[in-house]
């Protein structure tokens, strides 16, 4: 496969002081570099220009094979060389750089040197290279010191839910790598579909990859059955170990890692309706969690996990770990007889039994354990490492017990939420993620000291592809969102700036579509839902509300507490942004304002949205009443609304026009048969 080099360039600010030789200018390069010390002048390339490498064998022979698939059309050679040469050195140590993925580029107007301490630090320097030359082959004069800011810069693909092959996860190696992330996380098992050839248990490919229906929606909404391979109408796929084989070396050539994901205890679906006696009842289409008291699951784990560390190199082997149901475990006579016998005293505990287990397995064979937050339950494996994704609180318990964790919460790292406007955008799971939020993330918590700071390993975006069915839309998805990562797993806080950034990212989408890829549209970005980007003005604001017996927001989402709805903080496109209040299943929103004095009211509404996928509807009913006493209410309006289902993130204001004078205003709302949540962010007194 053709190799995909993105050639950026250099954004020129041509403005000098006086008459110094340095040379304000700005660089287009993402991530932005640590220090950026330019001068006047240019390095010009041409086709006479020498590459020379000077590191060892295998890390040579690397670099070179990337440069000749580069735009810059350079001349290799195995001797020194200075004039017109563009200069990759491998170096003991490097003055003002301490990671080893660091790098020192200085270019002159006779060359080009790049110096590092690793083939990593090469790499990285490459990449800055290849974005600084401009259209006339040109590179500024001047010295940049660079190094990451974290060791872990990730993303993680979901090619489960929906079967990506094998060259278009290469060519995601190429634009991330040029971005400097070093990680490629993939979840290959989940109840969607395994991916990955076994050959212990060739169930796991011949069935247990292929299902009804080519979309996971339409699959999982008309009962998830799977199909033998090559039936008719058998969608999915999976990667041979070949193809594990190629793609783990061709992650090795641009200095990324793979790290495999094996589902466990839950999320499979596919596995235990392929080899059923793995679960508690022995039933296909049953169950989702392996039976932990069943020691032919630990054989066919263990045997699964002995083939995947054949084929992948990698430090860790990620466990999954995540959402586990357990509900079968607590009935479970297997189950229970091992709880009995290990002196675990819950199901939490029996799934730490698990994790711990796997761990002692996978340390033997030197490899580390890493899994989703909800590995913590019941007590951490000794040596685990924690991917923290419901929030920061994992990443941060597993730190304070001498862990290291990457930081990947949902709220700034999920790139299947909406980036834009949901009417804008192909279907997706939910929420709103737009360049901006990912880019403002800081992954290190203000509650951890110097030394617990030390232990965060990096940054992590994931792509779960439930709503992703095919190549173009996950490039939408992960492009140019993956940019904004990359900076903040890179760039140094002080270095960062939005602004810039943005300018830099618009530049990079062109060339991202130039180069064959399928960004989102960053130039025609809608933006946040109007009325959220600055506070409202309405008569009720900062007003006293009470909310009547059973009818108390869910205290996930607050929005703030009792004020939350007379804040004047209008919603944005996600009840994810914590401005939305949220009333869980049957019970009733029902709130009431003290406007203090009999007041002249004109209008009262509030806005309510709609989301299916996660059990956000509209309310069936709202009542808007008023009083002068607080004890009995006249009723303005009654508004009855029939809850459909749909596909679509919508919003709608339910409210009341008219003329009235009162100092208490009641607001009653109610779910209707699919219960759910209800979700208000603003009650509008005129």
């Amino acid at each position: 496969m053709k190799k995909l080099i993105i050639l950026a360039g250099v954004t020129l600010s041509l403005l000098f002081a006086g008459c110094g030789e340095k040379q304000k200018e700005t660089l287009s390069v993402i991530p932005v570099p640590l220090q950026v010390d330019l001068q006047k002048g240019t390095f010009r390339l041409n086709d006479q220009t020498w590459l020379w490498v000077d590191a060892p064998q295998q890390d040579r022979m690397r670099l070179e094979d990337y440069m000749a698939g580069s735009p810059l059309l350079l001349v290799s050679t195995l001797e020194e060389v200075e004039d017109n040469a563009v200069i990759i050195q491998q170096v003991d140590q490097l003055p003002g750089v301490t990671s080893p993925e660091g790098y020192v580029l200085t270019v002159t107007p006779k060359n080009v040197k790049i110096q590092a301490t690793s083939g990593a630090g090469l790499f990285y320097g490459i990449q800055t290279l290849l974005q600084m030359v401009n259209d006339k082959n040109e590179v500024p004069v001047g010295t940049i010191t660079d190094e990451p800011r974290f060791a872990y810069r990730g993303i993680m693909l979901d090619v489960s839910r929906h079967f990506f092959d094998l060259d278009f996860v290469k060519k995601q190696i190429d634009a991330v790598a040029y971005y400097k992330l070093n990680r490629l996380h993939m979840h290959l098992t989940d109840a969607a579909g395994w991916r990955i050839e076994i050959d212990k248990y060739p169930r796991l490919t011949e069935f247990a990859a292929w299902r009804e229906f080519p979309t996971w929606k339409e699959w999982w909404n008309n009962g998830r059955k799977y199909k033998e391979e090559g039936e008719k109408d058998a969608y999915g796929g999976y990667y041979t170990k070949e193809d594990i084989r190629e793609l783990v070396a061709y992650a090795q050539e641009h200095y990324i890692t793979v790290i495999p994901e094996i589902e466990m205890p839950a999320h499979s679906e596919e596995v235990l309706t392929a080899y059923p006696e793995l679960s508690c009842t022995h039933e296909p289409y049953k169950q989702a969690d392996f039976c932990i008291g069943n020691e032919k699951t630990f054989e066919f784990l263990e045997n699964v996990l002995t083939e995947v560390m054949e084929l992948f190199p990698s430090e860790y082997i990620h466990i999954g770990g995540d959402e586990a149901g357990k509900a079968s475990w607590k009935t479970c006579k297997l189950c229970q007889a091992r709880m009995k016998k290990e002196g675990l005293k819950d199901v939490n505990e029996l799934q730490s039994y698990l994790i711990h287990r796997i761990e002692v397995f996978l340390n033997a064979h030197g490899r580390k354990l890493l899994g989703w937050d909800e590995i913590l339950e019941g007590g951490l494996a000794p040596n685990a490492t924690v991917m923290s994704w419901r929030g920061t609180e994992g990443g941060i318990k597993a730190v304070k017990a001498g862990h290291r964790a990457i930081m990947t919460p949902g709220e700034f790292c999920y790139f299947d939420s909406y980036q834009d406007a949901p009417d804008s955008q192909p279907e997706a799971i939910g929420g709103y993620l737009p360049l901006s939020k990912v880019y403002s993330y800081n992954p290190i918590p203000e509650s951890l000291s110097a030394d617990e700071a030390k232990l965060i390993y990096g940054v992590q975006a994931n792509l779960f592809a439930e709503y992703i069915p095919t190549p173009e839309h996950l490039e939408m998805m992960i492009y140019p969102r993956i940019l904004a990562l990359a900076e903040v797993g890179w760039s140094a806080p002080s270095r960062k700036d939005y602004t810039d950034f943005h300018a830099r990212a618009l530049k990079a989408v062109e060339e991202l579509k130039a180069s064959g890829y399928h960004p989102f549209d960053l130039k025609n970005e809608i933006g946040n839902r109007p009325g959220a980007d600055k506070p409202i003005t309405h008569l009720a604001i900062g007003k006293k509300v009470t909310y009547g017996p059973d009818a108390a927001y869910y205290p996930g989402y607050s929005a703030g507490g009792d004020s939350a709805l007379v804040d004047g903080i209008v919603g944005g496109w996600t009840y994810g942004d914590k401005r939305w209040q949220g009333f869980i299943d049957k019970k009733r929103m029902d709130v009431t304002i003290d406007m203090e004095t009999e007041t002249e009211i004109h209008f009262i509404g509030a806005d309510f949205m709609q989301v299916c996928g996660p059990e956000v509807f509209m309310p069936n009913e709202v009542i808007i009443s008023v009083s002068n006493d607080g004890k009995e209410f006249t009723e303005l309006k009654r508004i009855e609304h029939k809850v459909v289902k749909d596909d679509k993130v919508t919003f709608t204001n339910f409210a009341w026009e008219g003329d009235a004078k009162a100092r208490y205003i009641r607001y009653q709302a109610t779910s209707g048969e699919f219960g759910g949540f209800l979700f208000t962010d603003e009650i509008v007194v005129k």
